[in-house]
C-alpha cells in the first residue's frame, strides 16, 4: 500500500475553522485526522499542503512511525505548535488507515483497552451574560444533559492581575456554579495562563472554597515552572493542571520531572499523535501523575482522544466541545463519539469510525475571523460582538 495524496477540508464553525485532514492511498483506504489550530489555519494547512504532502505521498503508511519521525525532524527545524499540530493529524490518519486495513478500532493498535468507557467534562457550554445567576442556570442545564463534571474560565477578559471587583465578580460565578450543581458534580477551573504569579497563588487559595477539582494553567504556559509555585501555595487542596500547549514527549520532560502539575493535559492534536500521546502518558505514570487529556477541537480529534484513552491505565478524564458546538460540526463528522452519561464508550468500529460528510463542510467555509480570549465576552464565543 501506498500514500497518494492529502487533502485539507477547513469547517467555519462560528468562532474558529476546523481543519480536518484526508490522507489517501492507492487500495483506497483513506485515513482522517483533525489539525485545527485557532487562528492558525493559513499556517497550519499550508505546511501540511506545502511541507508534509511531499514528505509521505509514495510512501507506506504501515512505516508509520519512520514517517512521523521524518515529518517532526527531517526538516532541520523541530517543534513550533503548528508543525506539531500538523504532525499529529497525518499521525492520527495513518493509524485511521492501519486499523481499517487490518479491521480493528485504533486503541488495538495502541496496545489494547484498559477502561470500557471514558468519563468526560464539558467545555464551552458557558455562552451566557457573564454574571453568576445566568452562568448558573446554564450549568444546571449541562448536568441534566448527563455531565458529571464541568469546567469554567470564570475571568472576563482578565490578564495578570484582577480587580478587586473583578475578582469578586469571578469568585461569585464560582461560588453560583458550585452551588447549582451541587458537591458531588467536578467543577474545574480554567486560568487559560492568564495571571501573574501573585494572582494565581492569591485564586487557587479562594478556589479551594467551591472545592475545585483543579486550577488549570494559572500562570503563562510560557514560564510553567510557575505552576509549582502555585501548586505548593494551594497546601494539597487544589490540583495544579497543565500541558496542552507542549509539543512531543520533549516538551513534556521537565513539567513532569520537576513535578510543576498534579494532573498533565496532553491534547491529542498538539502533542504529536496518538502513539505519541501514550509515550506522555507513560512518562506521567512513572511519576504519579494523572493524565486529563485536552480537546478543543472538532470530532475527529474527539475520536483520536477516545481511542487514547481507552488504552492509558492513569486517565482521569476528557475535554469535550462537541455537545456545544453548532449542530452541523457534528453532522459534518458522520460517526462521531456521543457523550451518555458523563462519558464515551469504547469505539469498535475499524479505525477512528468516523468519516466526513464534505456536502456539510461546503456550506461552512473558511472565514478569517480572529477570536481572543482577552477581550471582553469571549466566552460568548459564536456570538460575534
Amino acid at each position: 500500500m501506498r500514500i497518494t495524496d492529502l487533502t485539507t477540508h477547513v469547517l467555519h464553525d462560528g468562532y474558529r475553522n476546523l481543519i480536518f485532514v484526508r490522507v489517501h492511498t492507492d487500495e483506497g483506504l483513506t485515513g482522517l485526522g483533525e489539525a485545527t489550530l485557532l487562528n492558525r489555519t493559513a499556517a497550519v494547512v499550508g505546511y501540511l499542503e506545502a511541507h508534509v504532502k511531499p514528505q509521505i505521498v509514495g510512501r507506506d503508511p504501515a512505516m508509520g512511525g519512520w514517517l512521523w519521525r521524518e515529518i517532526y525532524s527531517g526538516g532541520f527545524i523541530r517543534g513550533g505548535i503548528d508543525a506539531v499540530a500538523a504532525l499529529s493529524a497525518v499521525a492520527t490518519a495513518i493509524l485511521d488507515i492501519e486499523g481499517k486495513r487490518f479491521g480493528v478500532p485504533v486503541w488495538r493498535l495502541l496496545g489494547g483497552a484498559v477502561h470500557e468507557r471514558v468519563p468526560v467534562y464539558a467545555n464551552a457550554w458557558y455562552t451566557v451574560e457573564r454574571e453568576p445567576s445566568a452562568i448558573a442556570e446554564r450549568a444546571q442545564v449541562v448536568v441534566g444533559m448527563g455531565y458529571r463534571a464541568l469546567k469554567i474560565d470564570p475571568f472576563g477578559p482578565g490578564s495578570y492581575e484582577l480587580s478587586p471587583a473583578e475578582e469578586r465578580r469571578s469568585l461569585d460565578i464560582l461560588r453560583a456554579v458550585r452551588d447549582a450543581i451541587g458537591p458531588d458534580v467536578e467543577l474545574f477551573v480554567e486560568g487559560h495562563g492568564r495571571f501573574s504569579t501573585g494572582q494565581a497563588t492569591r485564586m487557587v487559595r479562594a478556589l479551594a472554597e467551591i472545592r475545585a477539582g483543579w486550577f488549570e494553567e494559572p500562570t503563562s504556559w510560557d514560564d510553567p515552572r510557575a505552576w509549582l509555585d502555585v501548586r505548593q501555595a494551594s497546601g494539597g487542596l487544589v490540583p495544579v493542571a497543565g500541558g496542552e500547549h507542549f509539543g512531543t514527549r520533549h516538551g513534556f520532560r521537565d513539567p513532569l520531572a520537576g513535578r510543576w502539575v498534579d494532573i498533565v493535559q496532553p491534547d491529542v492534536g498538539y502533542c504529536g499523535g496518538p502513539v505519541e500521546l501514550t509515550h506522555i502518558a507513560a512518562m506521567a505514570d512513572a511519576f504519579g501523575i494523572t493524565v486529563a487529556l485536552h480537546d478543543s477541537s472538532g470530532p475527529v480529534s474527539t475520536a483520536a482522544s477516545l481511542h487514547t484513552a481507552v488504552t492509558l491505565p492513569n486517565l482521569k478524564i476528557v475535554e469535550l466541545f462537541d455537545d456545544f458546538s453548532a449542530p452541523f460540526v457534528r453532522e459534518a463528522v458522520p460517526g462521531h463519539p456521543v457523550m451518555v452519561d458523563g462519558h464515551l464508550e469504547l469505539p469498535t468500529a475499524p479505525g477512528l469510525g468516523v468519516d466526513l460528510d464534505l456536502d456539510v463542510i461546503a456550506e461552512h467555509p473558511f472565514e478569517n475571523f480572529a477570536w481572543n480570549l482577552f477581550e471582553e465576552g469571549w466566552e460568548r464565543r459564536f456570538v460575534r460582538q
